[in-house]
């Protein structure tokens, strides 16, 4: 089995390294056509270590393992295009949201209603930011955040949006200091939170089945 999480973290790396390209040309009205660079091979480093854990962590079934990657491989198109191009498309985030969805019905790690509530509070959360804080949060991000929750339930998703919020200021921090943006730059937060999910995922003893498979094997 030591194989697999290898195999996962190089197709997810190659797949994080053509999401970057992709968001190089699509969506068109938008679209620098760069070339190759230090962010290509960044996203494709990111997108190999994040399915790699996931699938050396994950205990759950094949078939639910498998969708989380699904969801995973939508969101590294989704960093892919919000760093690029500052945008969340939605012919990716509607099958995100769809098969977010479908799964919060016969998640193993998470009831419905905590997927529910996960995914309500999420949005309600960061909606709230958005009306305190004028162009804090992006419409793209209410969007995006919905599914995080449906896939984390209400106690993952808050842990996800704290890890993004501390991973957003240290950066903005950076990057202000090194005088690469200034007070009024946008900085995209919806990488952010992929970073928090995945973080979130690997760390937690629930949601990958861990706790679960323990309990199990003490009945």
């Amino acid at each position: 089995m030591s194989g697999v999480p290898l195999l996962a973290g190089a197709l997810f790396a190659l797949g994080g390294a053509a999401a970057e390209r992709l968001a190089a040309v699509w969506p068109a009205d938008e679209a620098s056509r760069r070339g190759v660079g230090w962010r290509t091979a960044a996203l494709g480093a990111g997108a190999g270590l994040a399915g790699g854990a996931i699938v050396w962590r994950s205990t759950l079934e094949p078939w639910a393992t498998a969708v989380i990657l699904l969801l995973l491989g939508l969101l590294v198109v989704l960093t892919a295009t919000d760093l690029e191009q500052r945008r969340l498309p939605h012919l990716v985030l509607d099958p995100l949201i769809g098969v977010a969805a479908l799964f919060a019905v016969v998640n193993p790690s998470v009831s419905l209603v905590d997927a529910g509530v996960g995914a309500a509070l999420a949005v309600a959360f960061l909606g709230g930011v958005g009306l305190l804080v004028r162009g804090g949060v992006a419409r793209g991000d209410l969007y995006l955040v919905a599914p995080l929750g449906l896939l984390l339930g209400w106690t993952g998703v808050i842990g996800a949006i704290f890890v993004a919020a501390l991973l957003a200021a240290l950066t903005s921090v950076v990057l202000l200091a090194s005088r690469r943006v200034g007070m009024q730059s946008y900085i995209p937060f919806g990488p952010f939170l992929v970073i928090g999910t995945v973080v979130t995922l690997v760390r937690d003893p629930v949601l990958l089945g861990e706790v679960l498979t323990t309990a199990a094997g003490l009945r």
